[in-house]
């Protein structure tokens, strides 16, 4: 990210989950919102042929599919009695505005020059402040999470929902693993839901062809973890329940049966690992 400006790994993402409500019919993570908070409207996404190279319609597939994991792990956590959702890394995310769970407060967290990107397309699309939603804006060089988590608001002790999607691989192992410690420690009812790239050693062709791309945009991979070492940390951290999905486990979970072959392939992996519930710890 260049100073003052906002992140281009952020637009790309919020135009590939846009062309994801347009182009694969049905969606994996259906988002009405993701293409008036674009400034487009499906009309004009139509227009143009849809990208089928077949690694950019994995990637389109996975940016979609990684949004309807952490929803459903969401879903999941609301249901055991969690009230705080922290978005990290929010861009264009529009969960804040489609909201289905009464009594969930919503955290958006990310820099402060993408947080100004994203609140005039918010204006732009004639989107009104949903009152559960909270603006943080951080830069992590000088601030720190729960420090201004807690000026804007946040309950600390309570626990928490966090998601944290296309961020892991653009930061240090160490910054990742200290990040996943701090919201365990936070509270034990805490859970997170995230995605991450494999150790290098395994990376396919096309996975060496992806890190190449975003390396050229100036946003490149600085980590990668393999996953039983890496739920090995999870579990020291105090993670209870850990689920970690490889490309085969996600396309079997929400790719089954679709007649056009939608599919994730490569390297990326999803987790959702969370903390024992008040009734566990009893």
């Amino acid at each position: 990210m260049k100073d003052g400006t906002p992140s281009a790994t952020a637009q790309r993402v919020a135009r590939y989950r846009a062309e994801h409500q347009v182009w694969d019919v049905p969606a994996v993570f259906a988002d009405p919102l993701a293409l008036p908070i674009l400034g487009e409207d499906a009309s004009a996404v139509a227009s143009r042929p849809a990208q089928e190279a077949p690694e950019l319609r994995a990637l389109r597939a996975f940016v979609a599919v990684r949004s309807r994991f952490a929803e459903d792990a969401l879903s999941a956590a609301f249901a055991r009695g969690v009230r705080q959702y922290v978005i990290l890394g929010a861009g264009l995310d529009t969960f804040g505005y489609r909201n289905p769970h009464d009594g969930l407060r919503v955290f958006e967290v990310d820099h402060p020059a993408t947080q100004a990107w994203k609140r005039q397309r918010v204006s732009d699309a004639g989107l009104a402040l949903p009152p559960a939603l909270t603006f943080v804006p951080i830069d992590f060089a000088t601030q720190t999470l729960f420090t201004e988590l807690d000026r804007h608001g946040f309950e600390g002790a309570a626990p928490a929902f966090f998601s944290w999607l296309g961020v892991t691989m653009y930061l240090e192992g160490d910054v990742v693993l200290g990040t996943l410690r701090a919201i365990a420690a936070a509270s034990p009812g805490n859970a997170v839901a995230f995605d991450y790239r494999i150790a290098a050693r395994e990376l396919s062709g096309a996975a060496a062809r992806l890190a190449a791309r975003v390396a050229l945009a100036g946003e490149p991979f600085r980590s990668a973890f393999e996953p039983q070492a890496l739920a090995a940390e999870l579990r020291r951290f105090g993670y209870a329940r850990i689920d970690d999905l490889d490309a085969s486990a996600i396309n079997e979970r929400y790719f089954t049966g679709r007649s056009d072959g939608l599919q994730v392939r490569g390297s990326a992996h999803l987790v959702s690992a969370a903390g024992r519930s008040a009734a566990e710890r009893v």
